[in-house]
């Protein structure tokens, strides 16, 4: 799967543009038959959890609760439905690490810590956690030559994947998403860092295009050391990461973005592939998502991405 293998030249370009504007497209990477193969999972995953939505139970509630209802309320636009599936999970988790408090309120929480909407934009949008499990293709997207080798210019040799999720953003969603910078960058204070600590890797499923909800940017923002504020809506110099299906785009953290407003009739699906530096918390934790046994099955370079052999060692 490696149609677009790119010598040292394209990489050299793809990187310098990469670093001068916060982000880069590259066309053409997945072949057709590639791309078809990725959809049709993609596809069927999407429609098995919208049927039967991720339910792992409930938990006890606890004090606080009704302050992380209404901080999830206020800032993701999600059905009562959906609300209630991520409060039950929200307690499952907390039961299961023994009814642990967070020492601040939620609207500072990390939102690494949080789950976070499987169905969002009055239900017409959808993410897929966890894809590594739930999609066959995705490993390979995950090691992909030219995209890890930008991956690692970008992070460091030793950088780990932190999330590998599917997005179908739905049809008529006008509004677009909000603009932001990526975990953990929210959360950290102003000045931000003068260098990314994570990149977002794009594969597009079908043709990115201004109308049907490609991702916008703000070029040169990664310079900017601050965070925009929250809210959708253009901004002045965005561009939008059109391309056709099977190409890739790739941002960095600290460059603004959001998703796009979708005004087709058809929803814009893609594949997320999200690094970090080897130091940063992964947004996802793959050791408990992922079986061993199936763990086992992967790829030295993958199963090294998704943590193992990068824990800290119990020292006695």
């Amino acid at each position: 799967m490696d149609p677009l293998a790119l010598d040292k030249s394209q990489h050299r370009t793809a990187l310098d543009h990469l670093q001068e504007y916060g982000y880069a497209i590259l066309p053409g990477v997945l072949d057709g038959e590639c791309l078809a193969t990725l959809r049709n999972q993609v596809d069927a995953a999407l429609a098995a959890e919208r049927a039967t939505p991720f339910d792992p139970g409930d938990g006890a509630p606890m004090p606080d609760d009704e302050a992380i209802e209404a901080f999830l309320a206020a800032n993701y636009a999600v059905s009562s439905e959906e609300q209630a599936r991520l409060m039950r999970r929200i307690r499952h988790t907390r039961t299961a690490q023994l009814d642990t408090p967070w020492p601040v309120e939620p609207d500072q929480v990390q939102k690494l810590f949080l789950h976070l909407p499987t169905l969002f934009d009055g239900e017409r949008s959808q993410r897929l956690w966890n894809l590594l499990d739930k999609c066959e293709a995705a490993p390979a997207l995950v090691e992909h030559p030219s995209i890890l080798g930008l991956t690692r210019a970008v992070l460091g040799a030793d950088c780990v994947l932190s999330d590998c999720s599917a997005t179908s953003i739905g049809p008529g969603t006008d509004d677009g998403g909000a603009w932001h910078v990526d975990v953990p960058l929210g959360q950290l204070p102003e000045p931000l860092p003068d260098f990314p600590l994570t990149t977002q890797n794009a594969w597009m499923l079908d043709d990115f295009t201004p109308d049907n909800g490609a991702t916008r940017v703000v070029p040169g923002s990664h310079r900017w050391r601050r965070k925009p504020p929250w809210g959708g809506g253009p901004l002045a110099d965005e561009v939008a990461l059109t391309g056709p299906a099977g190409s890739v785009a790739m941002w960095l953290s600290n460059t603004w973005h959001r998703s796009g407003p979708n005004q087709t009739q058809a929803p814009r699906r893609a594949v997320l592939c999200y690094y970090c530096r080897s130091w940063v918390k992964p947004f996802n934790d793959f050791h408990n998502s992922i079986a061993p046994h199936k763990a086992r099955a992967l790829s030295p370079t993958v199963r090294y991405l998704i943590g193992y052999g990068v824990h800290g060692p119990v020292r006695g």
